[in-house]
């Protein structure tokens, strides 16, 4: 029997039908390597970046691996440092006959630590007479002082110390202030 044309609308609307929802639910090859294209760019992109930040980590370690090592052994010239002073201070040792061979031996082993120190990017800040940075310096006192200008470094009272680029130790320092004026008009 011949298929009517009602028949042959039908199925030529079933074909339709069929290849639209065929389309929506299969995207063609050109869409599918522009897909892929895609995701393969994003994975590229997501494989440099993880590289570089590798890199830096690696670069990172390097550089600062020892930055708690630094400064924990801050503390061992920090010691030495009160040590000499004491001795020096000291009226009974400087009475004895050796005073002077024992300190030039102190000072040595200072010489020393803080060429070791340098070798390894491990710098003294120099803040006496310099504008106050909270950056680099903490502040523990301020001190009336009319001959420097307010907020300028007039005392170190421990020093600090850059580790390459990064601040290993802030100098705690006494800072200049113009006397109080209260205390000034009272005398």
């Amino acid at each position: 029997m011949g298929e009517s044309s009602k028949d042959k609308k039908n199925i030529e609307i079933e074909d339709k039908l069929g290849s639209d929802v065929k389309s929506k639910s299969e995207p063609s090859i050109e869409e599918q390597l522009k897909t892929s294209e895609e995701k393969l760019l994003r994975v590229l992109a997501d494989s440099e970046n993880q590289r570089r930040r590798f890199e830096k980590e690696v670069k990172d370690a390097f550089e600062f691996g020892g930055f708690n090592f630094a400064k924990e052994i801050l503390v061992l010239l920090d010691n030495l440092h009160r040590a000499k002073k004491s001795i020096l201070d000291d009226e009974v040792l400087k009475k004895s006959k050796e005073f002077d061979k024992f300190v030039k031996n102190l000072e040595i082993i200072e010489k020393d630590l803080i060429s070791i120190f340098e070798k390894n990017k491990i710098i003294k800040i120099n803040c006496l007479n310099e504008k106050f940075d909270p950056n680099f310096h903490q502040a523990m006192l301020e001190i009336e002082d009319e001959k420097t200008s307010p907020g300028t470094i007039v005392q170190e009272i421990q020093s600090g110390y850059m580790f390459s680029d990064r601040l290993l130790r802030p100098s705690l320092v006494g800072i200049s202030k113009k006397k109080d004026e209260k205390t000034t008009k009272k005398t």
